[in-house]
């Protein structure tokens, strides 16, 4: 999603706005126009069919061309003032960096947006606001100008220097459950060839990652049904990684059971969290199954084929089945058909691989009014997609929350370091998560 969003078009009705008497007659004279249509006749209604009968099948055109003239002058002039302003724009920047100022003023920008909207007519101040808003944004990101020498450029620009021909076929990846998971399903999609360890938890994924014990980790990141899978998010505050590659995997749940057992002897199921959330109209239509939790689907899976209950089943994946003698007594019993895993690839070091277009970053924003909306404008100003956008609190610090984003923006173009480095100088707290491609 575009964080223009629902205001994408509101610059387009910004510009028309301010521009002074000529456009507000322009305005009554158009409205005017489709009030009385062609000619001089009679007011009418659009679409009325009237009491004579039906209205022609085909509508009169409406002749636009001394307002679209009258709206290219402005655009015109516009234009030149935009230009002229950027410029000094500059030159005020220029002069600040050269004396050691901080080229950011908020108050002097909402000093002029306040004083601006009081100008504009009442029904237009809202639009006067958001489009000086958006001026002084681009304006902002014209004056922090290139960052080449700034740290986090710098390690973008190392890490594209040195980027690996191709991305690894074979390697020892770490995943958390057991054999069967859907994590290993992701990393058979990532690897031609994984070395898999299987770890207890997605904190043993990041730490054998972080302390070098295993070069690549594979972890959940959301799901299409169930959402993010908020313990991972809250793990990327603490350890040290950068994704590298993602991966979308297709999760058709089954209902496992040991050999001989009925859907009716059934009292008992258990599954990831995760899982449980996804089959839960299942589990509503069968409410004399009580759902337990546990660590892993695979897990699940062992659990039932190891255990005496002959009403204990699992939800897993019908490989987990296969692989631990369990039959299905339920094929395919998530809510919705179309239901998906997306799994990262992540490495201790920032290793940019070719075709990687897509970057996610995490920052704390400021504690003042408007600082998460200055990030999405700098966005939106730099024509740039998000895709995710997730909060998650700050342990320790009430009511403080680490934002993470994800965009669509390919590594190698032009721009790609000056942006983050924008919006890293927008943040409180800013990390670099990776640039890295996803297999579908």
């Amino acid at each position: 999603m575009s964080p223009a969003g629902t205001g994408a078009a509101a610059p387009g009705g910004q510009a028309r706005a301010v521009g002074g008497d000529a456009t507000e007659r322009g305005l009554a004279d158009v409205s005017d126009a489709i009030r009385k249509g062609p000619g001089d006749g009679p007011a009418t209604t659009c679409g009325a069919t009237g009491e004579r009968g039906a209205r022609d099948d085909a509508a009169p055109a409406v002749d636009l061309s001394d307002l679209r003239a009258q709206i290219d002058d402005i655009d015109d002039r516009m234009l030149e003032l935009f230009v002229r302003r950027m410029g000094v724009s500059k030159e005020i920047a220029r002069r600040k960096r050269a004396s050691g100022a901080r080229i950011a003023d908020f108050a002097r920008e909402r000093a002029v947006i306040a004083d601006v909207t009081s100008k504009a007519p009442e029904e237009l101040r809202d639009y006067v606001a958001t489009l000086f808003g958006m001026v002084m944004e681009m304006s902002r990101s014209y004056q922090h100008g290139p960052s080449a020498d700034a740290p986090l450029a710098q390690a973008i620009e190392s890490a594209l220097a040195q980027a690996p021909a191709v991305f690894p076929g074979s390697a020892p990846v770490a995943c958390q459950g057991v054999e069967g998971a859907y994590a290993q399903i992701a990393c058979d999609k990532l690897f031609k060839h994984p070395d898999i360890s299987f770890l207890g938890s997605f904190e043993a994924v990041f730490e054998a990652v972080e302390q070098g014990r295993c070069p690549f980790g594979v972890v959940p990141l959301e799901n299409s049904t169930a959402g993010s899978v908020t313990s991972v998010y809250d793990l990327m505050m603490r350890h040290d990684f950068h994704i590298v590659r993602t991966a979308r995997v297709k999760v058709d749940h089954s209902l496992l059971a040991r050999p001989g057992t009925r859907l009716q002897d059934v009292h008992v199921v258990y599954s990831h969290p995760q899982a449980l959330a996804q089959c839960s109209r299942f589990l509503d239509e069968n409410p004399q199954i009580r759902a337990v939790p546990v660590a892993n689907t695979a897990q699940a899976a062992r659990m039932v084929a190891s255990c005496d209950d002959p009403g204990a089943a699992a939800i897993s994946s019908p490989r987990a089945g296969e692989l631990y003698g369990l039959v299905p007594l339920g094929r395919a019993i998530q809510d919705d058909g179309a239901n998906y895993t997306r799994f990262a690839c992540i490495s201790k070091g920032l290793t940019i691989y070719p075709g990687a277009d897509r970057a996610s970053f995490a920052l704390i924003t400021p504690h003042k009014p408007g600082a998460l909306c200055r990030i999405l404008s700098r966005l939106y100003a730099l024509d740039v997609n998000m895709t995710k956008l997730e909060s998650r609190p700050v342990p320790g610090h009430d009511f403080e929350f680490m934002f993470y984003f994800d965009v669509e923006a390919p590594a190698a173009a032009p721009g790609f370091s000056d942006m983050l480095c924008q919006i890293e100088s927008l943040s409180e707290e800013f990390r670099f998560l990776g640039c890295y491609s996803e297999r579908a």
